[in-house]
């Protein structure tokens, strides 16, 4: 039997032997929202082999169950509050969610910047907390959405927590996406960055996932969370020269070693 759908490359299990397409046909199409805003019906119909009136009432269906909501303007449809709720209420017990939260918003208010809390997903970085800046130009909230690790500094910093040789087993042999002409695409030239990740202690990308943004994040010591996580501050590229970088730089590093402290004060008093 074929093997079933990927997430970040790896099969999920044996296709079912009795599949429902009509439902199969649903999941890609949400599915498809990973690497995507929004999805208009000629592109699920291609993406899925089926006619244009199959995809407009899987669309529509979706649209009923607010899984997905269709633009107004544009008629392209993005992602519905449903959606993001499922997806979120697999991270809201994170407890590095509530461990963290404090350190965000005290992190905010002290560079009021958007401020991240990210986990890794597979290969990808998976955004579980953010508080935004006030500033009238900022970057938006991040919460719920999932990115390839290698073109972000959150990504990034996770990656570096890594071993050198559990980054290779991880990445080795896969298409590195660029998503800007700024992403590193080979995997030599991702693991001096992520050299020059651990020797500082904080991972930067310049306008590697997003023209215009840019980014620093510093990973959590794993041991006081039981599980990996970074906390990261993305801001327009405008705002972040040289030397802001070095100085949100060692600011996300600072919060990062205070959220591992509480991890560790937590467990000493388990």
């Amino acid at each position: 039997m074929a093997d079933g759908p990927e997430t970040d490359g790896t099969p999920l299990g044996p296709r079912p032997s009795y599949p429902i397409e009509s439902v199969d046909n649903a999941l890609k199409l949400l599915g498809m929202f990973r690497k995507r805003q929004l999805i208009r019906v000629s592109e699920a119909s291609v993406e899925l082999g089926i006619a244009r009136s199959t995809a407009h009432r899987l669309l529509a269906m979706l649209q009923y169950h607010g899984f997905v909501r269709q633009d107004p303007l544009t008629r392209a449809y993005v992602v519905g509050r449903a959606l993001l709720d499922v997806g979120l209420s697999a991270v809201r017990g994170l407890d590095v969610r509530t461990l963290a939260r404090s350190e965000l918003e005290r992190l905010c208010r002290d560079v009021d910047e958007t401020v991240t809390l990210t986990v890794l997903d597979g290969r990808s970085a998976l955004t579980v907390d953010s508080v935004e800046g006030t500033r009238s130009l900022r970057v938006g909230s991040r919460t719920g959405i999932t990115v390839p690790a290698h073109c972000t500094s959150a990504g990034k910093a996770l990656l570096a927590a890594l071993s050198p040789e559990d980054v290779r087993a991880l990445l080795s042999g896969v298409r590195l996406e660029a998503t800007t002409p700024r992403t590193l695409t080979r995997l030599a030239d991702l693991e001096r960055d992520l050299d020059r990740v651990r020797a500082r202690g904080y991972a930067t990308s310049f306008e590697e996932r997003e023209a215009g943004v840019a980014s620093v994040a510093a990973a959590i010591d794993a041991r006081s969370l039981g599980q990996l996580a970074a906390i990261g501050i993305d801001a327009p590229a405008s705002r972040m020269g040289r030397r802001e970088t070095v100085s949100l730089g060692e600011a996300v590093a600072v919060a990062a070693a205070a959220v591992a402290a509480l991890g560790r004060e937590e467990q000493r008093s388990a």
